[in-house]
């Protein structure tokens, strides 16, 4: 299949860089990249659905091979439907001695702002730090691409983007499938001695981030750090360097968005839903279906919600790594998850009251969990009874919310880790023409 698509393509046009597949030759594009949102398919399918590039013609879908290729690809101010389809691995043109500002050194910045020295009341400022933010945006420049409205993205074959942020930013009707998505890392994660306790260092990017966007579809894809694990970095200042951020969030005001049949693997802070606590532009948005995904040893955040109502239902949780296991339902200000038929897969030495976290909610609505350890006896568990025999307040079970956007019968529990290993991630859907 790729290689019958690389064929028309040489033949085709070229355009700003882009490899384009003439009209005569979108009969090899793969079915795959023609499909849209199934009706009732949580969130995403509300009101005009969610449809991407899928009405494409043919000057409008792409092969792109490179990152000058794919950032053509989705340039310009046209919103007519595109397809683009990735073809192997394609990383930013940059490393992180390029994007560095020639103030800029680590050394340096560690030197200025250790705590004995710059202490521990406010943020860094100064010539260093300016000389950081410039840093950043030399970074940003490179690793962070913004898709337009009406867009699908594919991955053919093997497809990665590896080091890449892939921005969808106030725009609407956006499909993403079939990526593997690795390691987008800052170069120049921000010191924050007020945050928390004892401060922290926050990174940048994420491998996907929806702000302000509607109608967005992310099915089938692998997200990870790829060999770039957390757990490898050094710790400064006492807190854990960290290089990453999210793994796919969403925030500031999207709405309307369907995550499906991914793997979210080896990541921390996997999935973050609303950004801030402030009530604002992010109340009646913020809505979204998370079902069929794998959730195998990320530390947090899968996910950690304020304002939305979000439809949570048969994910498979895998959590055997409990030194960087955190908690994975973060329940926020004004959230309204409703969990039902989810299954957690987890070591003896992870408790189930570390399964919910309050981050200042009221509520979750849990139906049908199940749970079991190792290769044990899988057993029926109310996660939400087992966080409040622990904490108090105790949180409410009643999110105030009952789904209707479903496309379907829900997969019984049981069944759930067979349905979703054989399922869901990259490499699953037929790219047949």
């Amino acid at each position: 299949m790729l290689r019958r698509t690389a064929l028309a393509v040489t033949s085709g046009l070229l355009l700003a860089g882009v490899a384009t597949v003439p009209a005569s030759a979108t009969d090899l594009v793969p079915a795959a990249a023609r499909e849209v949102l199934p009706a009732n398919d949580g969130w995403a399918a509300s009101g005009s659905g969610t449809t991407g590039g899928a009405t494409a013609a043919g000057d409008h879908v792409y092969v792109v091979r490179t990152r000058a290729e794919l950032a053509a690809a989705l340039g310009g101010t046209d919103t007519a439907p595109r397809i683009v389809l990735v073809a192997g691995t394609i990383r930013p043109d940059g490393d992180c001695a390029s994007y560095a500002d020639p103030a800029y050194s680590l050394a340096g910045y560690l030197a200025a702002y250790d705590p004995a020295v710059w202490g521990r009341a406010t943020r860094p400022s100064g010539p260093l730090e300016e000389a950081r933010v410039r840093s950043a945006r030399n970074q940003a420049a490179d690793v962070q691409l913004r898709v337009p409205s009406n867009t699908t993205i594919l991955g053919l074959g093997n497809a990665r983007l590896r080091g890449l942020n892939l921005l969808i930013s106030n725009v609407d009707n956006v499909i993403v499938r079939n990526l593997r998505l690795e390691d987008a890392a800052d170069c120049f994660p921000a010191w924050d001695p007020t945050d928390g306790s004892t401060g922290n260092w926050n990174s940048a990017y994420d491998l996907i981030t929806l702000t302000g966007a509607t109608h967005v579809w992310a099915d089938h894809n692998t997200f990870s750090d790829g060999d770039n694990d957390d757990s490898a970095q050094p710790s400064h200042f006492g807190r854990p360097y960290q290089v990453h951020d999210g793994a796919l969030d969403v925030i500031r005001a999207s709405d309307l968005v369907t995550i499906s049949y991914n793997v979210f693997q080896e990541h921390d802070k996997t999935m973050l839903i609303g950004s801030t606590n402030t009530v604002g532009a992010d109340v009646g948005k913020l809505r979204v279906t998370i079902h069929h995904n794998r959730f195998a040893n990320v530390g947090q955040r899968a996910p950690r919600v304020r304002f939305g109502r979000i439809d949570l239902y048969d994910n498979y949780y895998y959590a055997t790594d409990e030194d960087t296991y955190s908690y994975s339902w973060g329940v926020g200000v004004h959230s309204a998850i409703h969990a039902e038929n989810n299954f957690v897969l987890r070591s003896a030495d992870l408790a189930l009251d570390e399964v919910v976290h309050d981050w200042g909610g009221t509520a979750l609505t849990e139906i049908g969990t199940l749970t079991r350890i190792g290769t044990g006896p899988v057993s029926a568990v109310d996660l939400l009874a087992a966080y409040n025999a622990t904490h108090d307040p105790d949180l409410g079970a009643d999110a105030g919310w009952t789904p209707t956007l479903r496309p379907g019968p829900l997969t019984p529990t049981a069944q759930v880790p067979a349905v979703v290993d054989a399922r869901a991630g990259a490499g699953r859907l037929n790219l047949a023409a």
